[in-house]
């Protein structure tokens, strides 16, 4: 049978990845494959070496290979019926916190939760937060109750789509959602890893808009007066977004954009 130091040498993928999956099947961390990389596979183990790489080969995204995704410092389980996490969108949460920085105890509200990475990411760092993360999916808030559970946060779960998942009156301090907003037509949904994730997560099968239309105009009946509202979008959209914002009547509206200066969130203050 091949050793770990065989294994690693292989050509097919990069060496980090093939040292992933190792670390996957062997359930062993990097150190300790370093120290035993003369040790050689159980035929269970290369059988399973295997099927991931060919996996791979094909193009089946990592994450859902090894079942989970760092984000903002912590690590999230994920499967095919959630979006892979972004670095992108650790940009919203730090938004985010920013808002909520002087407030007490603020409600908070996530759309669309997936995985549970952006309400998890506010829970860890405002544990007084009282944090609500809805989904229309039952398999993603699976994926997220059992994220939130592991990593100790307290989220109330709601099932449904966007506000429809909520109980009426409820009034928070800030919504935020990382909605689907690409276009039906856009030819990167059939390309790299997007071919994998769950297509309602990734477009409104419209022109990108949809979703981020419905949750701006309904948001204001779940805001408080000073609440905030802020979503993530494509690099395109940020005019569109900030007119459907301004349309809804919220004040200082405004976009910020991510690492590489291209828009990718989009906000503004209820006050009505």
């Amino acid at each position: 049978m091949p050793s770990i130091k065989d294994c690693l040498a292989r050509a097919e993928l990069p060496r980090l990845e093939l040292r992933m999956l190792l670390e996957h099947v062997l359930e062993r961390p990097r150190a300790w494959m370093l120290a035993h990389d003369d040790e050689s596979l159980s035929s269970d183990q290369l059988y399973q070496f295997n099927c991931l790489l060919q996996k791979r080969l094909a193009g089946e995204p990592m994450a859902y290979l090894i079942g989970r995704r760092s984000f903002m410092e912590f690590e999230l389980q994920v499967t095919p019926e959630v979006l892979i996490p972004r670095p992108e969108t650790e940009l919203l949460v730090e938004k985010s916190l920013a808002l909520i920085s002087d407030l007490k105890k603020p409600a908070l509200l996530d759309l669309g939760t997936g995985s549970g990475a952006i309400a998890i990411a506010l829970s860890r760092v405002r544990p007084d937060a009282s944090v609500t993360a809805t989904d229309a999916s039952q398999g993603a808030l699976y994926v997220a109750k059992g994220n939130a559970r592991r990593l100790g946060v307290q989220i109330t779960f709601c099932y449904g789509n966007w506000f429809d998942a909520l109980e009426r009156g409820q009034l928070f301090d800030l919504i935020v959602s990382n909605p689907p907003y690409i276009h039906q037509d856009d030819e990167h949904l059939l390309k790299g890893d997007l071919r994998f994730e769950p297509a309602v997560a990734l477009t409104d099968g419209k022109d990108g808009l949809s979703a981020l239309d419905e949750i701006v105009t309904k948001a204001p009946m779940w805001l408080k007066t000073g609440g905030s509202l802020w979503v993530e979008h494509g690099y395109d959209q940020g005019q569109s977004v900030r007119y459907l914002l301004r349309q809804a009547g919220f004040d200082d509206v405004r976009t910020d954009p991510d690492l590489a200066g291209l828009d990718r969130i989009s906000g503004g203050v209820w006050r009505r």
